[in-house]
Parts: C-alpha cells; structure tokens; sequence
C-alpha cells in the first residue's frame, strides 16, 4: 500500500488478527496509517521495542530488540546495557515505518520514556495505576483523581490514558535533564504522597511484593531505564482490539476502557480531537520540585552510559537521523 510518498508491502493482508472482532492485519496497518500523526507525536525518536504477534492475538508472541533488516525510512539507535550487551533499535518517525511495524506483526507501539537524542534522560515521567485481581476500576479512577490534585500541587501539568488492558497512566511531560533513577525517585515520592492522601491500603498502595498488596498499585517503577510501555494509541493484543485511549480529565470520572477500541478511535477523534496536542511543549522542570515532596536534591552527574562523543563523531552509539525525517 501506497503511504505518502512510500510504498510499503504488506504480506498476508486478510490473516486475522483479531478473531473475535473479524478484524485482519490490514485493518491494523490502516489503523495505524489513519492516526499517524496522532501515534507519532509520542513515537517518534524513541527507541522501539518491537512486540510481535504474527499470527494474531491468539498466536503466540515474541520480544525483539533487534531491528531486522528493514526499508531506509525506518532508523536505528545503537543502546549498551550494564551487561555489556548492545543493540540496535528501531526508531520510528514517519507513517510508513508504523505501517512497516505493524506488517511484522506489532500490534503494540512500545517505546522508552527517552529519545534518541539523549536516551539516558527520559522526557516524560509515569504514574501506572495497576490493579491486581479483584480491585475495581473504580478504585483506578478514584486514584487517578487524587494523582491529578499531587501533580497540580506542584506545578505539572498530567495526561491520562487507559493502558488499554485494566489500569491507567498518567503522563506528566518533563524536560530531559534528569537521569531515569532521579525521575524514579521523584516518581516514587509522588506515588507515596498519593497513597498517603487516600489513607486506605485496600484503594492504592505502593507496596512493592505483589504478595503483600490489596489495593491498586500506584506504580512508580516504570520509571527506569529501558523499561517501555503501550503509547497512546497503542491498540492492545486484546480480543476486542482495546487502544490505549488519552482522556480529558473531565472524562476520567466515567471513562470506560472498552469503549476505545481499533474500530472507535477514528470516531472519536473526529469528536474529541487529541487530548494530548500540545503535551510536549508543556515539558516541566523537575529540578526545583525535590524538595516540595520533601526529598534532597537531585543528582546532576553525567551519565556513565551517555556517549555524545561517539554520536559526534558519527560512529556506532547515534541514530541515522537523516534517515528517519518524514
């Protein structure tokens, strides 16, 4: 299929990916070619961790953090790990790199919370409101309610999204100057200070064994390094083709995750718009907030893994810019 200026080939077009639904792989590409510049706006210069179901969402799935060999409007972003293992991930700025991922059967858009222009520092900081078995989603709304009161308290703007499975996110946009274990500390104190405004271990807790919890997670640790989750606008390997929806804040109060879907999300922009135009220029500072929640201050050092040299001198630890411009 044509997209833009690009060709890009789709193999196996009618195989259904979402039987219950009659939904095919076609459908997924077309999805993702339509809402484009919606997925973009959080996709773009990330890298991307590819999650493939090629026979559907009944097939079995595989991790891949390798791109595959791949057309030059995909591009790449070597990454080391404390390991000492490297790789190349893909990066996915355009349409028809979505289309191309989705080909290969990646129903889900999974990115870091940093881009490649300073992969150590994440631009974004994430509450994951995560409920185990048995917790209502109206525990999840209540939260992420009180989740809204912490950040306006200090100063940052949130966006909510459904993951598109059973919890939320909300996203508070920040400027990449922190390292991933200072955003997560901060993450942390956010998440205590709102298990402390709700007083009841049965709604939200921030207990760390999964044994020891009742309520809702208030999940801080999606803030580290390489960790990665759905995008707005992801669809999820769900029966009925769920999509990770951003919501208004007036919205959260009702919302009902099974309303946004593969088939709806079209409508639903043509209605609402895009909840989260404009998020990334309203990026915060961290930096002065610290000490508001009562933490020392952040750590300034450089990062032992960042090599600006190397991207400088155009060796292996940079992305091929010019290759993935739409």
């Amino acid at each position: 299929m044509r997209i833009g200026r690009r060709e890009v080939r789709i193999s196996n077009p009618d195989k259904t990916f979402f039987p219950e639904r009659g939904l095919t792989k076609l459908d997924l590409v077309r999805y993702y070619a339509d809402l484009a510049p919606q997925v973009l706006h959080h996709v773009s210069r990330r890298p991307f961790h590819m999650k493939r179901y090629p026979n559907g969402v009944e097939g079995e799935f595989f991790h891949q953090k390798r791109v595959p060999p791949h057309p030059d409007y995909v591009g790449e972003q070597f990454v080391s790990f404390p390991s000492g293992h490297t790789t190349v991930f893909a990066v996915i700025d355009n349409a028809a790199a979505l289309a191309w991922v989705a080909n290969l059967g990646c129903i889900e858009l999974h990115t870091w919370h940093s881009r490649v222009d300073d992969i150590e520092r994440p631009d974004y900081m994430l509450i994951d409101l995560d409920p185990s078995e048995g917790n209502p989603w109206e525990h999840v709304l209540t939260i992420a309610l009180v989740v809204r009161e912490v950040l306006d308290d200090l100063g940052l703007p949130g966006f909510p999204k459904t993951s598109g499975a059973t919890g939320m996110h909300i996203l508070a946009p920040i400027k990449a100057e922190l390292l991933f274990p200072e955003v997560r500390r901060f993450a942390k104190a956010v998440a205590e200070e709102v298990e402390r405004r709700i007083g009841d271990q049965d709604v939200a807790t921030t207990t760390w064994r999964v044994a020891d919890r009742r309520g809702v997670f208030v999940d801080f640790g999606q803030n580290a390094r390489d960790r990665t989750i759905a995008t707005a606008y992801s669809v999820r390997p769900t029966p009925d083709a769920r999509v990770s929806a951003p919501l208004r804040w007036d919205e959260v109060p009702a919302a009902d995750p099974a309303a946004f879907t593969l088939e709806t999300m079209r409508a639903r922009l043509a209605k609402v718009g895009d909840p989260t135009a404009g998020m990334w220029r309203r990026r915060s500072s961290l930096l002065s907030r610290f000490e508001r929640l009562g933490l020392g201050p952040p750590d300034l050092r450089p990062a032992v893994r960042e090599d600006r040299s190397r991207r400088r001198a155009g060796q292996p630890g940079g992305s091929r810019r010019s290759r993935t411009r739409s």
